[in-house]
């Protein structure tokens, strides 16, 4: 085994399994989505043992600290090696949070919502339940790495 002093984060971030493509991961660095121990960084920053990477996905920000460097893919079952998952458990539970999207079918060209249809809107929002069931949300904290019942 090669003993590195420092890797590209773009390359760390892909290995270590944060993302599912290096240009995935090289892309969420040219759109400040990473960020290097509190710095803004670009995908050839390199990253040595001890720094602490901040990776905004989604609603979420993971937070990552480097045990070790590596610039192979590692199995999902090695990862804990290479780096610690600092991530608080309040951003993982904005996983479990209820899907905010609704899509109301309306008629092409039948143009902006009147006052009329903004109100039924409205009130079928109020109508919807968004809680998760318990399983799926322990399915989620699991897949994470995180006990369901923790907050």
């Amino acid at each position: 085994m090669i003993i590195m002093d420092e890797v590209r984060i773009d390359k760390y971030l892909w290995s270590i399994r944060v993302f599912k493509t290096r240009s995935e991961a090289t892309d969420a660095c040219k759109g400040g989505k990473i960020r290097v121990n509190g710095a803004d960084t670009k995908p050839s920053k390199m990253v040595r043992r001890g720094d602490v990477i901040v990776a905004r996905k989604g609603p979420v920000t993971y937070t990552y600290k480097v045990l070790e460097l590596i610039d192979k893919r590692q199995g999902a079952k090695l990862v804990p090696q290479y780096a610690e998952n600092l991530t608080p458990a309040e951003e993982i539970a904005k996983l479990r949070a209820p899907v905010e999207t609704f899509f109301l079918k309306r008629d092409r060209g039948a143009g902006r919502p009147t006052k009329k249809d903004r109100r039924q809107m409205d009130s079928l929002w109020d109508e919807l339940s968004f809680d998760v069931p318990d399983d799926i949300a322990e399915q989620f904290a699991s897949d994470f790495g995180f006990d369901a019942g923790e907050e």
